[in-house]
């Protein structure tokens, strides 16, 4: 739904997310019902940036996540690949943050290509010779 309604906005579209799910209803593989609740929370709020903050939709993600998480983890210790499921996962825990962890991906651009990074602490970009203080430190 976030990535209809950001085409949505981007195009001048106006799509009515909330129709979008009454109409999906007929003939489609998702439950009605589940459907029918996703209409309500646009009925609720048009503007709804995401299903997450809706109210009733944002406390069962709350009350349901452990055991997501549960069910995730087995999987993962099971090797049987859960990538829909670990993937909302991580985005529902990306959703829910101030900051995240791109400074490992900025890192990791740095050490292999010297493209810099930005720090949170303090203004600028930078480099670090991540090749040699690993070798120092006998890493």
């Amino acid at each position: 739904m976030n990535l209809i309604r950001a085409k949505s906005i981007e195009k001048g579209w106006d799509l009515k997310l909330g129709e979008l799910a009454r109409i999906w209803k007929g003939g489609c593989i998702i439950r009605a019902v589940f459907l029918d609740r996703i209409k309500k929370a646009y009925d609720r709020n048009p503007d709804l940036a995401s299903l997450l903050i809706d109210p009733e939709f944002a406390k069962e993600m709350v009350e349901r996540q452990s055991a997501w998480r549960r069910v995730v983890t087995l999987a993962i210790n099971a090797g049987i690949s859960v990538p829909g499921m670990s993937a909302s996962l991580a985005y529902f825990d990306s959703y829910r943050r101030d900051t995240l962890p791109a400074n490992l991906v900025q890192a990791q651009r740095d050490y292999f290509g010297a493209h810099t990074y930005e720090r949170t602490d303090m203004p600028g970009f930078f480099h670090t010779e991540w090749f040699k203080i690993a070798k120092q430190s006998k890493i």
